[in-house]
């Protein structure tokens, strides 16, 4: 049974940072290839306008960034621990959304229907 559990969020002000996680259970990442992408769901919006935020595929090679979070989003993976991480620096109010974690097999997608597995999310909140 494949389990994706995010953890790292939090309330932090404006301009802070946090490391959000995603541990996979019940699949290899790295040995069975498979893509994991961020997404977030901003408060009121309906699940089906998840907005991707960032993506990686399992060579590592291939990454994808939302243009809101290029340059202050970091993605990474620890193939080790199963892991794959998400680094958020300069954080602002907009940034304010449950994020979750999903993996597909293959190469990454921006699209979250094509998505397989999800984790229960993780909050994060950006406020003074």
């Amino acid at each position: 049974q494949v389990q994706l559990v995010e953890s790292g969020g939090g309330l932090v002000q404006p301009g802070g940072s946090l490391r959000l996680s995603c541990g996979a259970s019940g699949i290899s990442l790295a040995s069975d290839y498979f893509a994991i992408g961020w997404f977030r769901l901003a408060p009121g919006k309906e699940r089906e306008e998840r907005e991707v935020v960032s993506c990686i595929d399992s060579s590592d090679v291939n990454i994808y960034y939302a243009d809101s979070v290029k340059g202050r989003f970091t993605i990474s993976r620890d193939n080790a621990k199963n892991t794959v991480y998400l680094q958020m620096n300069g954080l602002k109010p907009e940034d304010t959304a449950i994020y979750y974690c999903a993996a597909r097999p293959g190469s990454w997608s921006s699209r979250a229907s094509r998505y397989d597995y999800w984790g229960q999310g993780t909050q994060v909140t950006v406020s003074a």
